[in-house]
């Protein structure tokens, strides 16, 4: 018998249905918010593969067409490859969940969310990161939730939940939170574990302020999912922790320890890597030999170790691996225009990260459409994260692009957005690929600085620099160290990685991933005022290379010039079967993009040629003036005069008595049918009918 439970959230009821589908699955639920809805189910296998000593998580997130009402194109007529919404927003609900599973559970498990109806106004990630949860928690999977996710807007100056729709909206922030029973027992605390989100140039007040809304508007989600858990949740399975073998503890502390300590003395990444790898495999082969169990639980603890050590260096002695202070950051160095035949390019470099970002710009037909279940969206700045093996000093296939790809192209593209100009204002498409060369930490945020860099030196007219910088927490009781641009190593030993973007004003765009509980907004309004103080000083080298976009643009770039027409012209410009735009471009070798609302692009290197075709679409689509001198084509003959088309579509007519400045008896005297000649516009009325002279015409152009 199915079971209904249903919450307010922003205004509008979200129920979780159980028992009704999906019966097979350890936990399924069925979540309506609005007219959106959404199947989650979460499968677990019952047993964990030998040496997994990791959680084999697998979330995804998929949009099937029907839910809009559409049919898929292409061939096929199915759903494809996961479009980048879909990857954005498995990765969000995966990295919410994933440390949230108990420790030592390795059993395969996978969350399949999938989207079956959909309006619009109500988010889809929203419900699909609740019934998350909800399936979750009434499985018998060993999960510590409940969690909810919010979306939270701006509208107005005042923070709203879950907005029907995010286009007046300043702000923009997806939040994943926890509940955390307090000590007491008697209430608990919604903690932030995850956020991704982007601004108009916020302050860190307002940031802060935001998450602490969006915690709240959690509290009847998290009440909901409590509820449903008591009266038809399963009971837990049992993760049974490995006992600790004291003896085995100490041989592998007291082999190991010393040479870790001193490779993480070493400064350079792949140095302390060799050295790592030295200690790790002499430690093995003395401790285990070729006792496959036995390896594995040495590797266990050496990896421990390694991440006790790092802490320890950093939360006591106060020292990081590079010799940096808490807030130092990296040294930085950059350059631009070091591809001579790009339309701009910027190489970033902080510590042993390095970008090469380069910009490429083009006209409105290389905008990329992008083809969702809400509607087609179409953007003319796209921003590409490529990550090749020999950054990390690796050799590997060279493959498409995967999650974390996009999901680091997706989050430097947020944080480029709010400098661009207009369309208006700067009639290009654009698109920068990022190329990591090297990578110890940070390279989305290098990717920033250097895609910044590579539109300044394009001469793209932005309205100001933006850089980005990663953030680091370590917290050991009341101990609490924030670090500001982390290495690799401070990531993984780390407890939160919280990546902050934007200008001198504010925050365009950030990303925060928590691995402890209790976070509090202290520490959080810390760690964004950290983050500004570096990211200032970022911003400070980005002006000793650059300080401002360059007075042009590339001369590889396509010249954009843009004629406004009437919309009722449009199909002039184009012609019938597309004849009179072929012919433009066949005559000047421009491209040319024509807009249902009027708007003409004409892109080419030629500015001789782009002023023709020009002048060629402001002929077809010009009106007729008074007073104003044409040479036209002569189209009919009648006994009282003959009909002249001036301009495509538009003929007049002159009459006898406007023929010649003579008494002229037989029209076919002066003029016959496919005759050239020029004539002056002496009126039209209000019908639109045009009248035309000759005479007054007599003389221009050698007529």
């Amino acid at each position: 018998m199915s079971k209904d439970f249903s919450a307010e959230l922003g205004g509008r009821k979200l129920s979780l249905k159980v028992d009704y589908v999906a019966g097979q699955a350890d936990g399924a639920v069925l979540v309506t918010y609005g007219d959106t809805v959404v199947l989650v189910t979460a499968v677990s296998l019952k047993s964990a593969k030998q040496g997994i000593d990791f959680m084999p998580l697998t979330v995804d997130y998929q949009e099937m067409t029907f839910a809009a009402g559409k049919i898929p194109g292409g061939f096929f007529k199915r759903e494809g490859r996961p479009n980048e919404r879909e990857t954005l927003t498995s990765r969000i609900i995966d990295r919410s969940l994933r440390p949230l599973f108990a420790k030592g559970y390795a059993c395969e498990t996978q969350i399949i969310a999938t989207v079956l109806s959909v309006d619009n106004e109500n988010d889809s990630d929203v419900a699909a990161i609740v019934g998350a949860s909800a399936a979750l928690e009434i499985s018998d999977i060993p999960f510590k939730g409940p969690i909810a996710g919010v979306r939270v807007g701006r509208i107005g100056g005042a923070f709203v939940c879950n907005p029907p729709s995010m286009e007046t909206s300043d702000l923009n922030l997806f939040l994943a939170g926890r509940k955390v029973p307090r000590e007491n027992g008697a209430d608990y605390d919604i903690n932030l574990i995850m956020l991704e989100g982007e601004a108009s140039e916020a302050d860190e007040d307002a940031v802060v302020d935001a998450i602490n809304f969006g915690l709240e508007s959690m509290r009847p989600l998290i009440e909901l999912q409590d509820k449903m858990r008591k009266e038809v949740g399963k009971e837990k399975r049992v993760v049974e922790q490995a006992a600790v073998d004291e003896s085995l503890l100490a041989r592998v502390t007291a082999a190991a320890e010393a040479g870790l300590k001193d490779a993480y003395n070493t400064p350079r990444k792949l140095e302390r890597y060799a050295k790592l790898s030295q200690v790790r495999d002499a430690v093995k082969k003395e401790i285990a030999a070729d006792d496959a169990e036995l390896l594995a639980k040495v590797g266990n603890i050496i990896e421990k170790l390694e991440r006790k050590i790092l802490r320890e260096m950093i939360l006591q002695g106060k020292r990081r691996i590079d010799g940096r202070s808490d807030k130092d950051i990296r040294p930085i160095s950059s350059e631009v225009g070091i591809l001579p035949r790009v339309h701009g390019s910027g190489l970033f470099t902080r510590g042993e990260t390095q970008a090469l970002a380069v910009m490429t710009l083009g006209t409105v037909s290389d905008e990329q459409r992008m083809d969702y279940i809400g509607g087609e969206e179409r953007r003319s700045f796209m921003l590409h994260y490529n990550f090749p093996p020999y950054s990390v000093g690796e050799a590997k296939f060279l493959r498409g692009p995967g999650r974390r790809e996009i999901g680091h192209g997706a989050l430097a593209r947020r944080a480029l957005l709010p400098i661009l100009p207009s369309k208006e204002e700067f009639p290009y498409t654009i698109r920068i690929v990022s190329e990591i060369l090297s990578s110890n930490g940070s390279s989305s945020m290098a990717t920033v600085c250097g895609g910044c860099l590579s539109l300044l030196d394009g001469g793209v007219p932005v309205k100001d620099i933006v850089a980005g910088i990663a953030m680091g927490l370590l917290k050991e009781g009341d101990e609490v160290v924030i670090l500001s641009d982390i290495l690799g190593d401070e990531d993984h030993a780390g407890d939160m990685d919280f990546k902050v973007c934007g200008t001198k004003k504010g925050i365009t765009a950030m990303q925060m991933d928590i691995k402890i509980d209790r976070l509090t907004g202290d520490i959080l309004r810390k760690a964004l005022y950290q983050a500004k103080e570096g990211r200032l000083f970022i911003i400070g080298k980005l002006r000793e290379t650059i300080a401002e976009p360059r007075s042009d643009i590339s001369q590889y770039a396509p010249r954009i010039t843009t004629v406004k027409v009437r919309p009722e012209k449009v199909r002039d410009v184009i012609g019938s079967g597309g004849k009179n735009i072929r012919h433009i471009i066949s005559e000047t070798g421009v491209t040319i993009d024509v807009e249902d609302d009027g708007t003409v692009t004409i892109a080419s290197s030629d500015a001789e040629a782009a002023a023709r075709a020009v002048a060629m679409v402001k002929w077809l689509t010009e009106d007729a003036e008074i007073g104003k001198i044409y040479r036209g084509t002569v189209k009919k003959v009648v006994d009282f005069g003959a009909f002249v088309e001036i301009l495509p579509g538009t003929e007049g007519l002159v009459h006898i008595s406007q023929l010649a400045k003579e008494r002229v008896n037989k029209v076919t005297d002066i003029l016959n049918e496919g005759d050239e000649v020029m004539v002056k516009v002496l009126e039209i009325d209000k019908q639109g009918k045009i009248r035309l002279s000759r005479k007054d015409a007599l003389g221009v152009d050698g007529q």
